[in-house]
Protein backbone atom coordinates (compact mmCIF):
# COMPACT_ATOMS: atom_id res chain seq x y z
CA UNK A 1 0.00 0.00 0.00
CA UNK A 2 0.96 3.63 -0.38
CA UNK A 3 1.24 5.18 3.06
CA UNK A 4 1.63 8.80 4.16
CA UNK A 5 2.99 8.75 7.71
CA UNK A 6 2.89 11.92 9.81
CA UNK A 7 5.25 11.90 12.78
CA UNK A 8 4.46 14.18 15.70
CA UNK A 9 6.97 16.41 17.38
CA UNK A 10 7.29 13.90 20.23
CA UNK A 11 9.11 11.61 17.78
CA UNK A 12 11.84 14.23 17.43
CA UNK A 13 12.64 14.93 21.10
CA UNK A 14 13.32 12.95 24.27
CA UNK A 15 10.37 11.78 26.43
CA UNK A 16 10.80 14.79 28.75
CA UNK A 17 10.67 17.19 25.81
CA UNK A 18 14.40 17.99 25.76
CA UNK A 19 15.60 19.04 22.30
CA UNK A 20 19.38 19.08 22.57
CA UNK A 21 21.02 17.74 19.39
CA UNK A 22 21.79 14.41 21.08
CA UNK A 23 18.18 14.14 22.31
CA UNK A 24 16.80 14.75 18.85
CA UNK A 25 19.14 12.27 17.22
CA UNK A 26 18.35 9.55 19.77
CA UNK A 27 14.60 10.07 19.37
CA UNK A 28 14.79 9.99 15.57
CA UNK A 29 16.86 6.80 15.74
CA UNK A 30 14.08 5.09 17.73
CA UNK A 31 11.37 6.43 15.42
CA UNK A 32 13.13 5.19 12.31
CA UNK A 33 13.23 1.62 13.60
CA UNK A 34 9.43 1.49 13.50
CA UNK A 35 9.40 3.29 10.16
CA UNK A 36 11.91 0.84 8.66
CA UNK A 37 9.71 -2.11 9.64
CA UNK A 38 6.88 -0.52 7.68
CA UNK A 39 9.07 -0.18 4.58
CA UNK A 40 10.49 -3.68 5.02
CA UNK A 41 6.92 -5.01 4.99
CA UNK A 42 6.70 -3.80 1.38
CA UNK A 43 4.74 -0.55 1.65
CA UNK A 44 5.45 2.62 -0.32
CA UNK A 45 6.06 5.47 2.11
CA UNK A 46 6.06 9.24 2.30
CA UNK A 47 7.16 10.48 5.72
CA UNK A 48 6.25 13.91 7.08
CA UNK A 49 7.28 15.29 10.45
CA UNK A 50 6.81 18.06 12.97
CA UNK A 51 9.38 20.77 13.63
CA UNK A 52 7.98 22.70 16.60
CA UNK A 53 10.86 22.22 19.06
CA UNK A 54 13.46 22.89 16.38
CA UNK A 55 11.78 26.10 15.21
CA UNK A 56 11.43 27.07 18.87
CA UNK A 57 15.20 26.76 19.26
CA UNK A 58 15.78 29.02 16.26
CA UNK A 59 13.35 31.59 17.62
CA UNK A 60 15.29 31.79 20.89
CA UNK A 61 18.48 32.39 18.91
CA UNK A 62 16.68 35.11 16.96
CA UNK A 63 15.62 36.80 20.20
CA UNK A 64 19.04 36.61 21.83
CA UNK A 65 20.80 38.00 18.77
CA UNK A 66 18.18 40.54 17.68
CA UNK A 67 20.29 43.47 18.89
CA UNK A 68 23.18 42.27 16.68
CA UNK A 69 21.63 40.74 13.55
CA UNK A 70 18.06 40.89 12.19
CA UNK A 71 15.97 37.81 13.04
CA UNK A 72 15.36 35.47 10.13
CA UNK A 73 11.72 35.13 9.04
CA UNK A 74 9.60 32.18 10.03
CA UNK A 75 9.55 30.66 6.53
CA UNK A 76 13.36 30.54 6.67
CA UNK A 77 13.12 28.79 10.03
CA UNK A 78 10.85 26.20 8.44
CA UNK A 79 13.25 25.63 5.56
CA UNK A 80 16.23 25.31 7.89
CA UNK A 81 14.51 22.78 10.14
CA UNK A 82 13.29 20.75 7.17
CA UNK A 83 16.90 20.42 6.10
CA UNK A 84 18.25 19.62 9.56
CA UNK A 85 15.58 17.11 10.54
CA UNK A 86 15.51 15.67 7.04
CA UNK A 87 19.19 14.80 6.95
CA UNK A 88 18.99 13.16 10.39
CA UNK A 89 16.00 11.11 9.28
CA UNK A 90 17.78 10.05 6.09
CA UNK A 91 20.85 8.86 7.98
CA UNK A 92 18.91 6.99 10.65
CA UNK A 93 16.32 5.52 8.28
CA UNK A 94 19.01 4.20 5.94
CA UNK A 95 20.73 2.55 8.90
CA UNK A 96 17.46 1.07 10.16
CA UNK A 97 16.58 -0.25 6.70
CA UNK A 98 19.99 -1.88 6.44
CA UNK A 99 19.37 -3.57 9.80
CA UNK A 100 16.10 -4.92 8.36
CA UNK A 101 17.98 -6.25 5.32
CA UNK A 102 16.23 -3.78 3.02
CA UNK A 103 18.05 -1.55 0.54
CA UNK A 104 15.19 0.77 -0.46
CA UNK A 105 16.61 4.22 -1.36
CA UNK A 106 15.62 7.27 0.68
CA UNK A 107 15.32 10.92 -0.42
CA UNK A 108 14.55 14.15 1.44
CA UNK A 109 12.77 17.04 -0.22
CA UNK A 110 12.60 20.65 0.96
CA UNK A 111 8.91 21.27 0.44
CA UNK A 112 6.78 24.37 -0.08
CA UNK A 113 3.08 24.58 0.76
CA UNK A 114 0.89 27.16 -0.96
CA UNK A 115 -1.48 29.20 1.19
CA UNK A 116 -3.98 31.88 0.20
CA UNK A 117 -3.01 35.52 0.76
CA UNK A 118 -6.69 36.21 1.48
CA UNK A 119 -6.88 33.57 4.22
CA UNK A 120 -8.58 35.32 7.17
CA UNK A 121 -5.98 33.90 9.54
CA UNK A 122 -3.48 36.44 8.21
CA UNK A 123 -5.66 39.31 9.44
CA UNK A 124 -6.02 37.83 12.91
CA UNK A 125 -2.89 35.84 13.88
CA UNK A 126 -3.62 33.65 16.89
CA UNK A 127 -1.10 30.78 16.80
CA UNK A 128 1.28 31.19 19.78
CA UNK A 129 4.88 30.20 19.16
CA UNK A 130 8.13 30.39 21.06
CA UNK A 131 8.71 31.35 24.66
CA UNK A 132 7.33 34.07 26.93
CA UNK A 133 9.40 37.26 27.23
CA UNK A 134 9.36 40.36 29.39
CA UNK A 135 7.77 43.34 27.67
CA UNK A 136 11.06 45.11 27.03
CA UNK A 137 12.48 42.13 25.12
CA UNK A 138 9.21 41.60 23.27
CA UNK A 139 9.29 45.24 22.16
CA UNK A 140 12.61 44.61 20.46
CA UNK A 141 11.01 41.86 18.38
CA UNK A 142 7.94 44.02 17.70
CA UNK A 143 10.30 46.64 16.30
CA UNK A 144 11.42 43.97 13.82
CA UNK A 145 7.82 43.63 12.60
CA UNK A 146 6.62 40.70 14.70
CA UNK A 147 3.24 40.47 16.50
CA UNK A 148 3.37 39.86 20.27
CA UNK A 149 0.59 39.76 22.85
CA UNK A 150 0.57 40.50 26.56
CA UNK A 151 -0.32 37.21 28.28
CA UNK A 152 -0.41 38.57 31.83
CA UNK A 153 1.87 37.25 34.55
CA UNK A 154 3.70 34.87 32.21
CA UNK A 155 4.81 37.72 29.99
CA UNK A 156 4.49 38.46 26.28
CA UNK A 157 4.27 35.81 23.56
CA UNK A 158 4.53 35.93 19.82
CA UNK A 159 1.48 35.02 17.69
CA UNK A 160 1.47 34.22 13.99
CA UNK A 161 -1.05 33.27 11.34
CA UNK A 162 -1.93 29.62 10.78
CA UNK A 163 -3.51 29.56 7.30
CA UNK A 164 -5.10 26.56 5.63
CA UNK A 165 -2.82 24.62 3.27
CA UNK A 166 -4.02 24.87 -0.32
CA UNK A 167 -1.48 22.84 -2.31
CA UNK A 168 1.77 20.98 -1.65
CA UNK A 169 3.75 22.47 -4.51
CA UNK A 170 6.48 19.84 -4.55
CA UNK A 171 4.13 16.85 -4.57
CA UNK A 172 4.93 16.09 -8.26
CA UNK A 173 8.58 15.60 -7.34
CA UNK A 174 7.49 13.25 -4.56
CA UNK A 175 5.37 11.33 -7.05
CA UNK A 176 8.38 10.90 -9.32
CA UNK A 177 10.57 9.67 -6.48
CA UNK A 178 7.90 7.20 -5.34
CA UNK A 179 7.62 5.84 -8.88
CA UNK A 180 11.38 5.20 -8.78
CA UNK A 181 11.07 3.20 -5.56
CA UNK A 182 12.22 5.83 -3.05
CA UNK A 183 11.00 6.45 0.46
CA UNK A 184 10.34 10.19 0.49
CA UNK A 185 10.81 12.52 3.46
CA UNK A 186 9.08 15.86 2.91
CA UNK A 187 6.57 18.53 3.90
CA UNK A 188 8.18 18.84 7.32
CA UNK A 189 6.41 21.18 9.71
CA UNK A 190 3.48 21.44 7.29
CA UNK A 191 5.71 22.76 4.54
CA UNK A 192 7.33 26.16 4.02
CA UNK A 193 4.40 28.59 3.71
CA UNK A 194 4.38 30.49 0.43
CA UNK A 195 1.88 32.68 -1.40
CA UNK A 196 1.55 33.40 -5.11
CA UNK A 197 1.58 37.07 -6.06
CA UNK A 198 -0.42 38.59 -8.89
CA UNK A 199 2.53 38.19 -11.28
CA UNK A 200 2.69 34.46 -10.49
CA UNK A 201 5.86 34.65 -8.39
CA UNK A 202 6.05 32.70 -5.16
CA UNK A 203 7.32 34.16 -1.90
CA UNK A 204 7.56 32.91 1.65
CA UNK A 205 5.37 34.33 4.40
CA UNK A 206 5.46 34.48 8.19
CA UNK A 207 3.05 31.70 9.15
CA UNK A 208 2.77 28.23 10.65
CA UNK A 209 0.83 25.53 8.79
CA UNK A 210 -0.66 22.65 10.73
CA UNK A 211 1.52 19.69 9.75
CA UNK A 212 -1.28 17.13 9.96
CA UNK A 213 -3.56 19.16 7.67
CA UNK A 214 -0.74 19.30 5.13
CA UNK A 215 -0.25 15.53 5.52
CA UNK A 216 -3.95 14.98 4.74
CA UNK A 217 -3.74 17.22 1.67
CA UNK A 218 -0.56 15.48 0.51
CA UNK A 219 -2.04 12.03 1.03
CA UNK A 220 -4.93 12.84 -1.30
CA UNK A 221 -2.60 14.39 -3.90
CA UNK A 222 -0.46 11.23 -3.90
CA UNK A 223 -3.53 8.93 -3.91
CA UNK A 224 -2.38 7.23 -0.71
CA UNK A 225 -4.21 4.17 0.50
CA UNK A 226 -3.90 5.29 4.10
CA UNK A 227 -2.94 8.33 6.13
CA UNK A 228 -1.29 7.36 9.40
CA UNK A 229 -0.90 9.97 12.14
CA UNK A 230 1.60 8.64 14.66
CA UNK A 231 1.39 9.99 18.18
CA UNK A 232 2.20 8.91 21.74
CA UNK A 233 -1.06 7.01 22.38
CA UNK A 234 -2.44 3.90 20.70
CA UNK A 235 -5.98 5.22 20.18
CA UNK A 236 -8.00 8.39 20.14
CA UNK A 237 -10.55 8.26 22.95
CA UNK A 238 -13.85 9.82 23.92
CA UNK A 239 -14.60 11.05 27.45
CA UNK A 240 -10.86 11.16 27.96
CA UNK A 241 -9.66 11.30 31.55
CA UNK A 242 -13.03 10.26 33.01
CA UNK A 243 -14.30 6.88 34.28
CA UNK A 244 -16.29 6.65 31.02
CA UNK A 245 -13.19 6.93 28.80
CA UNK A 246 -13.47 4.70 25.75
CA UNK A 247 -10.84 3.99 23.09
CA UNK A 248 -12.07 4.35 19.53
CA UNK A 249 -11.24 1.54 17.14
CA UNK A 250 -13.08 1.34 13.81
CA UNK A 251 -15.24 4.46 13.39
CA UNK A 252 -17.35 5.55 10.39
CA UNK A 253 -16.71 9.07 9.16
CA UNK A 254 -20.05 10.56 10.29
CA UNK A 255 -19.64 9.16 13.78
CA UNK A 256 -16.14 10.60 14.10
CA UNK A 257 -17.38 13.98 12.87
CA UNK A 258 -19.98 13.88 15.62
CA UNK A 259 -17.39 13.24 18.32
CA UNK A 260 -15.26 16.10 17.01
CA UNK A 261 -18.22 18.50 16.86
CA UNK A 262 -19.05 17.61 20.47
CA UNK A 263 -15.60 18.75 21.58
CA UNK A 264 -14.32 15.30 22.47
CA UNK A 265 -10.78 16.04 21.27
CA UNK A 266 -8.57 18.71 22.81
CA UNK A 267 -7.71 21.55 20.44
CA UNK A 268 -4.06 21.56 21.45
CA UNK A 269 -3.37 17.85 21.14
CA UNK A 270 -5.69 15.22 19.63
CA UNK A 271 -8.08 17.70 17.96
CA UNK A 272 -5.87 18.65 14.98
CA UNK A 273 -4.94 15.00 14.38
CA UNK A 274 -8.59 13.96 14.27
CA UNK A 275 -9.42 16.92 12.02
CA UNK A 276 -6.74 15.90 9.53
CA UNK A 277 -7.76 12.24 9.63
CA UNK A 278 -11.38 13.20 8.96
CA UNK A 279 -10.43 15.49 6.08
CA UNK A 280 -8.50 12.77 4.28
CA UNK A 281 -11.49 10.41 4.32
CA UNK A 282 -13.94 13.22 3.51
CA UNK A 283 -11.94 14.02 0.39
CA UNK A 284 -12.14 10.43 -0.84
CA UNK A 285 -9.26 8.76 1.00
CA UNK A 286 -9.83 5.08 1.83
CA UNK A 287 -8.99 5.36 5.56
CA UNK A 288 -7.05 7.20 8.20
CA UNK A 289 -5.36 5.75 11.27
CA UNK A 290 -4.30 7.39 14.53
CA UNK A 291 -2.01 5.25 16.67
CA UNK A 292 1.36 5.07 18.40
CA UNK A 293 4.54 5.00 16.38
CA UNK A 294 5.43 1.55 17.72
CA UNK A 295 2.22 0.01 16.31
CA UNK A 296 2.04 1.57 12.84
CA UNK A 297 2.73 -1.60 10.86
CA UNK A 298 0.25 -3.57 12.94
CA UNK A 299 -2.32 -0.82 12.48
CA UNK A 300 -1.93 -0.76 8.69
CA UNK A 301 -1.91 -4.52 8.21
CA UNK A 302 -4.30 -5.48 10.98
CA UNK A 303 -6.86 -3.79 13.16
CA UNK A 304 -4.91 -1.71 15.65
CA UNK A 305 -5.35 1.97 16.44
CA UNK A 306 -8.22 4.31 15.70
CA UNK A 307 -9.35 3.76 12.11
CA UNK A 308 -11.61 6.31 10.43
CA UNK A 309 -13.44 4.78 7.49
CA UNK A 310 -15.88 6.07 4.87
CA UNK A 311 -19.53 5.69 5.86
CA UNK A 312 -20.90 2.34 4.67
CA UNK A 313 -23.24 2.36 1.71
CA UNK A 314 -26.88 1.78 2.68
CA UNK A 315 -26.78 -1.78 1.33
CA UNK A 316 -23.32 -2.59 2.78
CA UNK A 317 -24.03 -5.13 5.51
CA UNK A 318 -20.73 -6.98 5.43
CA UNK A 319 -17.91 -4.59 4.66
CA UNK A 320 -14.27 -5.02 5.46
CA UNK A 321 -13.62 -4.85 9.24
CA UNK A 322 -10.02 -3.75 8.78
CA UNK A 323 -10.73 -1.21 6.04
CA UNK A 324 -8.17 -2.79 3.72
CA UNK A 325 -10.29 -2.91 0.61
CA UNK A 326 -8.18 -0.50 -1.41
CA UNK A 327 -5.71 -2.10 -3.78
CA UNK A 328 -4.72 0.88 -5.92
CA UNK A 329 -1.11 0.67 -4.80
CA UNK A 330 0.34 -2.72 -4.07
CA UNK A 331 3.91 -3.71 -3.34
Amino acid sequence: MRVVLALGGNAMTSPDGAARPEDQLAAIRVAMRSTARLVAAGHDLVLTHGNGPQVGNLLVKNELAAHVVPPVPLDWCGAQTQGTIGFMILDELEAALAAEGTDVPVAGLVTRTLVDQADPNFAHPTKPIGRYLPEAQARTMIDHGQTWEDRGERGWRRVVASPEPVEVLDAPAMQTLLAQGYVVVGAGGGGIPVVRDADGRLRGVEAVIDKDLTAALLARRLEADVLVIATDVEHAAVDWGTPAQRDLTSVPLTEMRGYAAAGQFASGSMGPKVDAAIRFVESGGPRSIITSLERITEAIEGGHGTRILPDPAPDDHAGDPTGQASTRHTS
